[in-house]
C-alpha cells in the first residue's frame, strides 16, 4: 500500500491549533489533551468510554436521544444486529437510511442513524483511549462519536516521529480489532493522523 498516495495533507487542526504550538517538546500526551479541549470549546461533548460495553450503552443513549424515543434491552440487541453486517461501502449506506425497528409490541418505528440535512442536530462527542481486542489489543488515540457511533479516529504521533507510523498504526486496528464484538468501530468514515507538525486525512476504505 502506497500510503501517501491515498492521504490528502489539510488544515483540519488549523496548522496545530488544535495541537498547540511547542511543536519540538509536546508529547503525544499533551497533543492529544489540547486536541480534546479545542473540540470541546467547539461544542463536542466530552466522554469517557474505555471498552466495547461503554460504547455499547453510550449508543442506545444517543440514538434513544436523537430519536427521541425509549429503546429497550431487547430493540437494542435488534439495532446492534442490524448494525453489525455489510462492509464499509454497505455500512456507509446503512448510516445513510432509517432502520425500521420490530418493537418488542410488535409494532414498527424508524430509527434514524445521522441526520444527512440537519448535520447540526447530530450529536457530537469526543473521547480518547479506548482498549479494543479481537486478535490483539489496541488502545485508539482519539475517537470523533455523531450519535454514539464511531465516525472518525485520530491517531498522534509527538514530532519527530514519521506520519507513516499513525498511518500503519490505523491500518493494524482496522486488521487486529475492529469486528469485535458488534464491531462498531467499523463504522469509522475517517481518519486523521497527525505528528503536531503534519497532518493528513483519509477515507475509510
Amino acid at each position: 500500500c502506497d500510503w501517501s498516495s491515498d492521504v490528502c495533507s489539510s488544515d483540519l487542526l488549523g496548522k496545530n491549533k488544535f495541537l498547540g504550538n511547542n511543536m519540538n517538546t509536546q508529547s503525544e500526551a499533551l497533543l492529544e489533551e489540547n486536541l480534546l479541549k479545542q473540540l470541546q470549546s467547539l461544542g463536542y461533548e466530552r466522554v469517557v468510554i474505555k471498552d466495547d460495553k461503554e460504547l455499547e450503552d453510550n449508543l442506545k443513549i444517543q440514538l434513544e436521544k436523537h430519536n427521541k424515543i425509549n429503546i429497550s434491552d431487547n430493540e437494542f440487541k435488534r439495532v446492534l444486529n442490524h448494525l453489525n453486517k455489510g462492509n464499509v461501502f454497505e455500512k456507509a449506506k446503512i448510516l445513510r437510511d432509517k432502520h425500521v425497528l420490530t418493537r418488542d409490541d410488535n409494532s414498527k418505528v424508524y430509527i434514524e442513524l445521522f441526520d444527512v440535512a440537519k448535520w447540526c442536530i447530530n450529536e457530537f462527542q469526543v473521547f480518547s483511549q479506548i482498549t479494543m481486542e479481537k486478535t490483539y489489543e489496541n488502545r485508539y488515540d482519539v475517537t470523533i462519536l455523531i450519535n454514539g457511533l464511531p465516525l472518525c479516529q485520530i491517531e498522534l504521533k509527538r514530532s519527530g516521529l514519521e506520519l507513516k507510523e499513525a498511518f500503519n498504526q490505523t491500518l493494524r486496528y482496522k486488521r487486529h480489532s475492529y469486528s469485535s464484538n458488534n464491531a462498531l468501530f467499523t463504522y469509522i468514515q475517517l481518519f486523521v493522523i497527525s505528528n503536531n507538525v503534519n497532518t493528513k486525512y483519509y477515507a475509510n476504505s
